[in-house]
Protein backbone atom coordinates (compact mmCIF):
# COMPACT_ATOMS: atom_id res chain seq x y z
CA UNK A 1 0.00 0.00 0.00
CA UNK A 2 1.00 3.62 -0.55
CA UNK A 3 1.07 6.81 1.45
CA UNK A 4 -1.28 9.38 -0.07
CA UNK A 5 -0.48 13.02 0.61
CA UNK A 6 -3.31 15.51 0.33
CA UNK A 7 -2.78 19.20 -0.31
CA UNK A 8 -6.28 20.40 0.47
CA UNK A 9 -8.72 18.45 2.57
CA UNK A 10 -12.08 19.88 1.61
CA UNK A 11 -15.00 17.96 0.16
CA UNK A 12 -13.10 16.00 -2.50
CA UNK A 13 -9.88 15.76 -0.47
CA UNK A 14 -11.51 14.39 2.66
CA UNK A 15 -13.53 11.92 0.57
CA UNK A 16 -10.39 10.65 -1.18
CA UNK A 17 -8.73 10.36 2.24
CA UNK A 18 -11.58 8.25 3.62
CA UNK A 19 -11.56 5.97 0.58
CA UNK A 20 -7.77 5.64 0.75
CA UNK A 21 -7.80 4.65 4.42
CA UNK A 22 -10.60 2.16 3.81
CA UNK A 23 -8.45 0.61 1.06
CA UNK A 24 -5.48 0.24 3.43
CA UNK A 25 -3.41 3.28 2.46
CA UNK A 26 -1.87 5.76 4.88
CA UNK A 27 -2.80 9.40 4.38
CA UNK A 28 -1.17 12.72 5.26
CA UNK A 29 -3.71 15.54 5.40
CA UNK A 30 -2.87 19.20 4.88
CA UNK A 31 -4.50 22.50 4.08
CA UNK A 32 -3.75 26.21 4.17
CA UNK A 33 -5.10 26.62 7.72
CA UNK A 34 -2.64 24.34 9.49
CA UNK A 35 -2.63 20.81 10.97
CA UNK A 36 -4.70 21.79 14.00
CA UNK A 37 -7.69 22.48 11.74
CA UNK A 38 -7.51 18.85 10.55
CA UNK A 39 -7.16 17.19 13.95
CA UNK A 40 -10.77 16.01 14.08
CA UNK A 41 -10.68 14.54 10.57
CA UNK A 42 -7.36 12.79 11.25
CA UNK A 43 -8.73 11.35 14.48
CA UNK A 44 -11.87 10.13 12.73
CA UNK A 45 -9.75 8.38 10.08
CA UNK A 46 -7.71 6.57 12.72
CA UNK A 47 -4.10 5.47 13.00
CA UNK A 48 -3.53 5.47 9.22
CA UNK A 49 -3.99 9.25 9.03
CA UNK A 50 -2.11 12.23 10.33
CA UNK A 51 -2.34 15.98 9.84
CA UNK A 52 0.63 18.02 8.61
CA UNK A 53 1.43 21.10 6.54
CA UNK A 54 1.50 21.03 2.71
CA UNK A 55 5.28 20.64 2.53
CA UNK A 56 5.17 17.58 4.82
CA UNK A 57 2.28 16.10 2.83
CA UNK A 58 4.22 16.66 -0.39
CA UNK A 59 7.39 15.11 1.02
CA UNK A 60 5.66 12.14 2.64
CA UNK A 61 3.22 11.12 -0.08
CA UNK A 62 4.06 8.43 -2.61
CA UNK A 63 1.19 9.95 -4.58
CA UNK A 64 0.04 13.48 -3.77
CA UNK A 65 -3.48 14.75 -4.45
CA UNK A 66 -3.81 18.49 -5.04
CA UNK A 67 -7.39 19.48 -4.32
CA UNK A 68 -7.51 23.22 -3.72
CA UNK A 69 -9.20 26.15 -5.48
CA UNK A 70 -7.45 26.60 -8.82
CA UNK A 71 -6.61 30.23 -8.04
CA UNK A 72 -4.19 28.96 -5.35
CA UNK A 73 -2.25 26.53 -7.57
CA UNK A 74 0.96 28.60 -7.40
CA UNK A 75 1.06 27.98 -3.64
CA UNK A 76 1.60 24.24 -4.14
CA UNK A 77 5.16 23.50 -2.99
CA UNK A 78 7.25 22.54 -6.00
CA UNK A 79 10.55 21.15 -4.72
CA UNK A 80 9.11 18.43 -2.44
CA UNK A 81 7.08 17.11 -5.38
CA UNK A 82 10.01 16.51 -7.74
CA UNK A 83 9.58 13.18 -9.49
CA UNK A 84 6.24 12.44 -7.85
CA UNK A 85 2.83 11.61 -9.25
CA UNK A 86 0.49 14.52 -8.49
CA UNK A 87 -3.23 13.96 -8.97
CA UNK A 88 -4.98 17.24 -9.81
CA UNK A 89 -8.70 17.46 -9.04
CA UNK A 90 -9.10 21.14 -9.95
CA UNK A 91 -11.66 22.87 -12.13
CA UNK A 92 -11.72 26.45 -13.36
CA UNK A 93 -14.58 28.53 -11.97
CA UNK A 94 -14.03 32.19 -12.99
CA UNK A 95 -16.50 33.44 -10.37
CA UNK A 96 -14.30 31.89 -7.68
CA UNK A 97 -10.85 31.91 -9.29
CA UNK A 98 -10.96 35.19 -11.18
CA UNK A 99 -10.13 35.43 -14.85
CA UNK A 100 -7.14 33.34 -15.97
CA UNK A 101 -6.21 34.42 -19.50
CA UNK A 102 -4.53 31.13 -20.52
CA UNK A 103 -7.75 29.27 -19.72
CA UNK A 104 -10.06 31.88 -21.20
CA UNK A 105 -8.27 31.72 -24.55
CA UNK A 106 -7.89 27.92 -24.27
CA UNK A 107 -4.14 28.00 -24.78
CA UNK A 108 -3.82 25.87 -21.63
CA UNK A 109 -6.03 23.51 -19.68
CA UNK A 110 -6.18 23.87 -15.90
CA UNK A 111 -4.00 20.82 -15.29
CA UNK A 112 -1.43 22.08 -17.78
CA UNK A 113 -1.10 25.18 -15.59
CA UNK A 114 -0.34 23.00 -12.58
CA UNK A 115 2.11 20.90 -14.63
CA UNK A 116 3.91 24.08 -15.70
CA UNK A 117 4.14 25.10 -12.04
CA UNK A 118 5.48 21.62 -11.16
CA UNK A 119 7.84 20.91 -14.08
CA UNK A 120 9.64 18.06 -12.29
CA UNK A 121 6.42 16.32 -11.23
CA UNK A 122 4.09 14.05 -13.20
CA UNK A 123 0.60 15.56 -13.05
CA UNK A 124 -2.50 13.44 -13.62
CA UNK A 125 -5.94 15.03 -14.02
CA UNK A 126 -8.56 12.97 -12.14
CA UNK A 127 -11.53 13.22 -9.75
CA UNK A 128 -12.55 16.60 -11.20
CA UNK A 129 -15.80 15.47 -12.84
CA UNK A 130 -17.51 13.56 -10.05
CA UNK A 131 -19.42 15.01 -7.11
CA UNK A 132 -17.73 14.30 -3.79
CA UNK A 133 -20.85 12.55 -2.43
CA UNK A 134 -21.00 10.31 -5.47
CA UNK A 135 -17.27 9.62 -5.19
CA UNK A 136 -17.85 8.42 -1.65
CA UNK A 137 -20.81 6.20 -2.59
CA UNK A 138 -20.14 4.69 -6.00
CA UNK A 139 -16.91 2.75 -5.41
CA UNK A 140 -17.29 -0.97 -6.19
CA UNK A 141 -15.06 -4.08 -6.06
CA UNK A 142 -13.05 -5.12 -9.09
CA UNK A 143 -15.28 -6.87 -11.62
CA UNK A 144 -18.58 -5.50 -10.29
CA UNK A 145 -21.09 -4.93 -13.09
CA UNK A 146 -21.92 -1.45 -11.79
CA UNK A 147 -18.35 -0.27 -11.25
CA UNK A 148 -17.91 3.33 -12.40
CA UNK A 149 -15.18 4.60 -14.71
CA UNK A 150 -13.28 7.85 -14.08
CA UNK A 151 -11.47 9.82 -16.77
CA UNK A 152 -7.76 10.53 -16.34
CA UNK A 153 -5.24 12.50 -18.41
CA UNK A 154 -1.50 13.05 -18.14
CA UNK A 155 1.59 13.70 -20.23
CA UNK A 156 3.26 10.73 -18.50
CA UNK A 157 2.11 7.17 -19.13
CA UNK A 158 3.83 5.80 -16.02
CA UNK A 159 2.02 8.39 -13.92
CA UNK A 160 -1.31 7.33 -15.42
CA UNK A 161 -0.46 3.74 -14.55
CA UNK A 162 0.34 4.63 -10.93
CA UNK A 163 -2.75 6.80 -10.57
CA UNK A 164 -4.94 4.09 -12.10
CA UNK A 165 -3.60 1.53 -9.62
CA UNK A 166 -4.51 3.84 -6.74
CA UNK A 167 -7.93 4.67 -8.18
CA UNK A 168 -8.59 0.97 -8.74
CA UNK A 169 -7.80 0.31 -5.07
CA UNK A 170 -10.51 2.73 -3.94
CA UNK A 171 -13.20 1.25 -6.16
CA UNK A 172 -13.05 2.74 -9.66
CA UNK A 173 -11.87 1.85 -13.15
CA UNK A 174 -10.16 4.50 -15.27
CA UNK A 175 -10.32 5.65 -18.88
CA UNK A 176 -7.18 7.19 -20.37
CA UNK A 177 -8.22 10.34 -22.23
CA UNK A 178 -4.69 11.20 -23.35
CA UNK A 179 -2.39 14.12 -22.56
CA UNK A 180 -3.23 16.98 -20.21
CA UNK A 181 -4.13 19.06 -23.27
CA UNK A 182 -7.15 16.76 -23.64
CA UNK A 183 -8.36 17.52 -20.13
CA UNK A 184 -10.85 20.06 -21.49
CA UNK A 185 -13.00 17.10 -22.58
CA UNK A 186 -14.07 16.43 -18.99
CA UNK A 187 -13.81 19.87 -17.45
CA UNK A 188 -16.68 22.06 -16.21
CA UNK A 189 -19.63 22.51 -18.62
CA UNK A 190 -18.86 19.45 -20.76
CA UNK A 191 -21.11 16.39 -21.10
CA UNK A 192 -18.65 14.33 -19.04
CA UNK A 193 -18.71 16.78 -16.13
CA UNK A 194 -20.63 15.35 -13.17
CA UNK A 195 -21.85 12.51 -15.38
CA UNK A 196 -22.81 10.58 -12.26
CA UNK A 197 -25.75 12.97 -11.78
CA UNK A 198 -27.50 11.84 -14.94
CA UNK A 199 -28.45 8.18 -14.55
CA UNK A 200 -31.95 7.40 -15.77
CA UNK A 201 -33.23 10.95 -15.34
CA UNK A 202 -32.24 12.01 -18.84
CA UNK A 203 -30.30 15.11 -17.87
CA UNK A 204 -28.12 16.58 -15.17
CA UNK A 205 -29.69 19.09 -12.75
CA UNK A 206 -28.34 22.56 -12.20
CA UNK A 207 -25.40 22.38 -9.81
CA UNK A 208 -24.70 24.61 -6.85
CA UNK A 209 -23.59 24.63 -3.25
CA UNK A 210 -27.13 23.97 -2.02
CA UNK A 211 -27.91 21.17 -4.48
CA UNK A 212 -28.70 17.76 -2.98
CA UNK A 213 -26.47 15.45 -5.01
CA UNK A 214 -28.71 12.44 -4.47
CA UNK A 215 -27.36 8.90 -4.51
CA UNK A 216 -25.54 9.18 -7.82
CA UNK A 217 -25.51 6.75 -10.72
CA UNK A 218 -22.74 4.43 -11.91
CA UNK A 219 -20.96 5.62 -15.04
CA UNK A 220 -20.03 2.91 -17.52
CA UNK A 221 -17.08 3.02 -19.90
CA UNK A 222 -19.45 3.38 -22.86
CA UNK A 223 -21.26 6.31 -21.24
CA UNK A 224 -18.01 8.10 -20.51
CA UNK A 225 -16.61 7.47 -24.00
CA UNK A 226 -19.80 8.87 -25.54
CA UNK A 227 -19.72 11.97 -23.31
CA UNK A 228 -16.09 12.66 -24.17
CA UNK A 229 -16.84 12.31 -27.86
CA UNK A 230 -19.78 14.69 -27.51
CA UNK A 231 -17.49 17.32 -26.01
CA UNK A 232 -15.20 17.04 -29.03
CA UNK A 233 -18.15 17.35 -31.42
CA UNK A 234 -19.28 20.59 -29.75
CA UNK A 235 -15.79 22.08 -29.91
CA UNK A 236 -15.50 21.21 -33.59
CA UNK A 237 -18.74 22.98 -34.51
Amino acid sequence: MSTIGLIGAGLIGSTVARLAVAAGHDVILSNSRGPESLAALAAALGDQARAADPVEAAKGGDIVVVTIPLKAYRRVPSNPLHGKVVIDTNNYYPARDGSISELDDESYTSSELLQAHLPESRVVKAFNNINYKHLGRLGRPVGASDRSVLAIASNHQDAKDEASTFIDSIGYDTLDVGALSEGWRFQRDTPAYSLSYIGDSGGAPALGDTFDAGPGYPVSRDQLVAALAEAKRYRDL
